[in-house]
Order: C-alpha cells, then sequence, then structure tokens
C-alpha cells in the first residue's frame, strides 16, 4: 500500500494530459506518492501520449465511459493507498511538494476524513494573472439553508481575488472534486462517490456522508493548485445546467432529515421554478428546459433512493443542523447585495 495515490480520470483529454500532467509529475515528487492516470473508454489518441510521454505514470483503463462518479469509483477499487487524491486532468500544479502540507495535516487529524488545496483560476493561455479564485472551489465549499452551494473566495459568478483572506484552516462543508484529497477508508465506508450522479454535485455529496458519519473537511491553503474549468462541459451548457440541479435535489433527499426535507423541498421547488422563469426571460430556452427536466427526473428518482436515504439517516438526524449555513445565499447576495464571503453572517 502506498501513501498516497494521485488519481487523474481522463476522458479524451489528450492535450490536457500533454499539458498540465507533466507539472503534476514534476511537482509530486515525495516518498510514497504516485501518480495514476484512470482512462474513462477515451476515443481520442490519450493512451497512446500516456505510454510514450509518461511511462512512469501508472495507467487503468476502463472499458467505457462512467462518469466521474462512476470512473473513479471503478478506478480506486484497484488502487491501495491510505489516501487518495482526485485530481482533474485540466489542473496544474507550480508548487513544488505541494500535497506534504495536506498530508501532514490529514496524519496530525486523524478527525479530518478530506482536504483541499486553495484553488486557483487558471486561465487557456496558461497564465493565472489577478490571483483569482477558481470558482469550482476557491478556499473551500458551503451549502446554504436551501442547499445551493458556494466557497470562501466564489459566491454564484462573483470570485474574489485571494489577499491571504481565507488563510486559516476552518472547517468546510466541501472540498472540490477538482483537487480532493480523502482517506481512502473515510472514502469507502460511506461506499464512495454515488454513481447515479454520474457527475455534478456528487463530490459535494460525498463529503456531506463523510460529514455525516463523523468526518471533518478542511481547506489547507498552504498547498495550492491552478485550475482551467469547465474541461468538460461549460458553464451554461444545459446538459451541465440539467445534471447541477437534479443531483442537488437528490442530494438534499439522500441527506436531510425528514423534517428538514419537508421544510426546504417546497421552496426550493419554488426557486427552481424562478431560475427557471428567469432562463426563459433571457431567451436561453435550452438552460430553461433542463431544469425543468431536472425536476421531473429528480421525481422519478426519489424511490430508487428511498434506502439509501434511510442508511445515510442514521446519523443525519442528531447531526444536519451542522451541515448547512442558516441563512440564504440567495438573498444575502441579490437582495442585501453580499458579494464575497467575508460579508457572510457568521453561523
Amino acid at each position: 500500500m502506498c501513501k498516497l495515490a494521485i488519481v487523474i480520470l481522463n476522458w479524451n483529454g489528450a492535450d490536457m494530459l500533454r499539458r498540465y500532467l507533466p507539472s503534476v509529475i514534476k511537482n509530486s515528487r515525495v516518498e510514497g506518492v504516485k501518480v495514476v492516470v484512470a482512462d474513462n473508454g477515451s476515443t481520442d489518441d490519450s493512451i497512446d501520449v500516456l505510454r510514450t510521454c509518461f511511462p512512469s505514470v501508472d495507467l487503468i483503463l476502463l472499458d467505457q465511459n462512467y462518469g466521474f462518479a462512476g470512473g473513479y469509483n471503478n478506478a480506486l477499487k484497484q488502487i491501495e493507498a491510505e489516501y487518495y487524491l482526485l485530481l482533474n486532468s485540466d489542473v496544474e500544479i507550480r508548487q513544488k511538494n505541494w500535497i506534504v502540507p495536506m498530508l501532514d495535516y490529514m496524519d496530525l487529524h486523524p478527525e479530518t476524513c478530506a482536504c483541499q488545496p486553495k484553488l486557483m483560476k487558471l486561465f487557456a493561455d496558461n497564465t493565472s494573472c489577478d490571483n483569482l479564485f477558481e470558482y469550482a472551489g476557491a478556499a473551500g465549499g458551503y451549502l446554504d439553508k436551501y442547499g445551493y452551494p458556494f466557497c470562501r473566495g466564489r459566491i454564484f459568478n462573483t470570485i474574489e481575488q485571494d489577499k491571504g483572506q481565507y488563510d486559516d484552516v476552518v472547517p468546510i462543508h466541501w472540498a472540490t472534486g477538482a483537487a480532493l484529497l480523502v482517506r481512502s477508508k473515510s472514502y469507502w465506508e460511506v461506499d464512495g462517490l454515488d454513481e447515479k450522479f454520474f457527475a455534478h454535485m456528487e463530490e459535494i455529496d460525498l463529503c456531506w456522508r463523510m460529514r455525516l458519519n463523523g468526518g471533518k473537511i478542511v481547506c489547507i491553503t498552504e498547498s495550492t493548485a491552478y485550475h482551467l474549468g469547465g474541461a468538460t462541459l461549460n458553464q451554461g451548457n444545459p446538459r451541465k445546467t440539467y445534471l447541477n440541479f437534479r443531483n442537488n435535489l437528490i442530494m438534499l433527499y439522500k441527506n436531510l432529515p425528514e423534517d428538514r426535507l419537508r421544510k426546504v423541498m417546497p421552496i426550493r421547488h419554488i426557486l427552481d421554478l424562478i431560475a427557471s422563469a428567469k432562463f426563459l426571460l433571457s431567451g436561453d430556452f435550452g438552460n430553461m428546459k433542463a431544469v425543468i427536466k431536472a425536476t421531473f427526473a429528480y421525481r422519478k428518482m426519489k424511490k430508487v433512493y428511498s434506502k439509501q436515504k434511510k442508511a445515510v439517516q442514521l446519523n443525519g438526524d442528531n447531526l444536519s443542523s451542522n451541515y448547512l449555513k442558516p441563512y440564504s445565499i440567495l438573498w444575502h447576495y441579490y437582495v442585501k447585495g453580499n458579494k464575497v464571503y467575508s460579508s457572510l453572517p457568521e453561523d
């Protein structure tokens, strides 16, 4: 068993591998650490690129595209390691031994089940000007009372500059799937990522279940990664909108106890209806249909999740109040004008 396996899930990402994998290999040369690429049934020249240009990297070949969740579950079952680091293929690493602060913290805090580095914005030309946090995780993620995700450093589409304002280590609700370091034991205790999600929101759901299981999650800002983002589906893509809305509703259904769920869901459905109307008024019919389709898909999938919900909720009734912020991020952002995390009320 190795100490840490850095596992990059690849699907038709040959260009990303050529561009960013060298930086991961170069800056992750730490004893007990290996880099693995799990190929999710690529049809481009990814395999040839890996075998020719990166012979030192372990390669796992999956027979088809299982999505983010299924791809990682199938790959991680084949890896023996104390820790996994799920790393997107569009992540560049510039900090030598960047994983050491995260590993040191995890070793010293056995109650912590997962962590993430500070996630910074990488642009297509490989620059990271303005020192901007990255949308997908910034300095750690949270959920508001209705299940909407936001981050220290990013609320909706408002992205902050990193001025060291979030460099403290504090508990977070979820860590980014773009660079998620997790104890393998904690991962499998909750059965890993939910494969029915396919992609989007699955890391938030995983983190929620691990926290219900007694674990803690933090952001280690001594470690930094640069994320391009949108390499598979860009923001505003109807398919991405559909998965985000559907999976978010499923996540709430699974992880909230019944008394909270009965209060949250009616309001969430109204808010989603408003989101759909907003797309309609802006002429974005694709995303309007995606939100409506997501609501109907959620209702169909509830029956599938009834047994899993009961299992998840064994600890949830006593702990769930700690896992959502007690306010609406929509209210603070759009009505009160609180556009940055530091302007939000403390719990």
